[in-house]
């Protein structure tokens, strides 16, 4: 009787040491701030959207969220850092279509492998772009730039903010599934390609809707239809492409999180709670939708999957118009 005393004893000793060492697990991390890594320059969407969600972040982690700015080789640089760095969960990626899903398709010897080197957390947002045009382009519709484009290949000019940017790789995939030919345009930045559009010495864009809605409602410029598969929250009476016909197109620039690959499961989990909570946020939700952005979350096995995808589309897209940055 007392040694069936002693095991039991024993034993609920055992279950609470193990409840006191997972308790401790969960509240271990984290315990100092957590570094954010933006790779590109402040200013941006995906930096402007990083320092959004660091701030309820930072509550619900219970350590401070610093957004720290790695600049270079289009994402390369920061990226890079992270997918190196160390497994503790306390150096963050906050990744995007060009860091992430654009760069494998554009350089042969990247230093990371964004399926192999990163752990998913989630999505945060994804900022859709429009088929823009200037009122005497001499298009009014997606269909009437597709018959044109078609009829005239070369006619129509289509401006980009540079060689392998986002809005290039969403003009050559337009082109592919569609049938038509424009003549690219490329500029040194958005900005200098939307001026130039606004000024009539090109005629189509396809840009992010947060750089051009104020000329689109102003009526400077011409909204033909958005990039993404669902309609955009800012501009919701506006069609997709996909709706239009071009089954499939999608051209979106996420943000979301990332941890180098062997972080612990427990600290993605960790990490992966406070996102989801911090990104569904009424007020971060509503400051996502004035940069024109959708908030979107995902589990870390969709946004893998999503990855995956979108390397994929656009491995195929720069083969095929013969796009390399290296």
């Amino acid at each position: 009787m007392y040694m069936h005393g002693t095991r039991a004893l024993a034993a609920l000793g055992l279950a609470l040491a193990a409840a006191t060492l997972a308790a401790a697990e969960k509240t271990e991390y984290p315990t100092r701030p957590i570094r954010l890594v933006v790779p590109f320059a402040p200013g941006g969407s995906v930096d402007i959207s990083s320092r959004i969600i660091a701030v309820p972040l930072s509550q619900f982690l219970g350590q401070q969220v610093v957004v720290d700015n790695r600049v270079g080789g289009g994402g390369s640089v920061g990226a890079t850092l992270v997918a190196k760095g160390p497994t503790d969960g306390y150096t963050l990626l906050a990744g995007s279509s060009g860091s992430v899903t654009a760069n494998p398709a554009l350089y042969s010897n990247l230093p990371y492998d964004s399926m192999r080197d990163f752990a998913p957390i989630s999505m945060v947002n994804v900022t859709p772009m429009a088929v823009i045009a200037h009122p005497n382009a001499g298009v009014s519709s997606l269909k009437d730039l597709v018959a044109l484009a078609q009829k005239q290949p070369g006619k129509i000019t289509m401006a980009s903010a540079g060689t392998g940017s986002s809005n290039h790789l969403a003009i050559e995939l337009f082109q592919m599934m569609s049938g038509a030919k424009v003549l690219h345009v490329p500029y040194k930045g958005s900005g200098a390609a939307l001026t130039e559009l606004v000024g009539g010495q090109v005629q189509t864009m396809i840009d992010q809707i947060a750089s051009s809605i104020g000329y689109i409602r102003d009526g400077r410029l011409r909204i033909l239809g958005v990039t993404s598969m669902t309609r955009s929250t800012v501009l919701p009476n506006v069609p997709t492409l996909d709706e239009q016909g071009l089954k499939g197109y999608e051209a979106a620039s996420f943000t979301g999180i990332l941890a180098p690959a062997g972080t612990p499961q427990p600290i993605v989990d960790r990490l992966y709670a406070a996102v989801v909570k911090a990104a569904t946020l009424p007020a971060v939700t509503d400051r996502f939708k004035d940069l024109a952005a959708d908030p979107k979350t995902t589990t870390p096995a969709q946004f893998g999957t999503f990855i995956k995808n979108d390397i994929a589309k656009w491995r195929k897209v720069a083969q095929g118009a013969n796009i390399r940055l290296d």
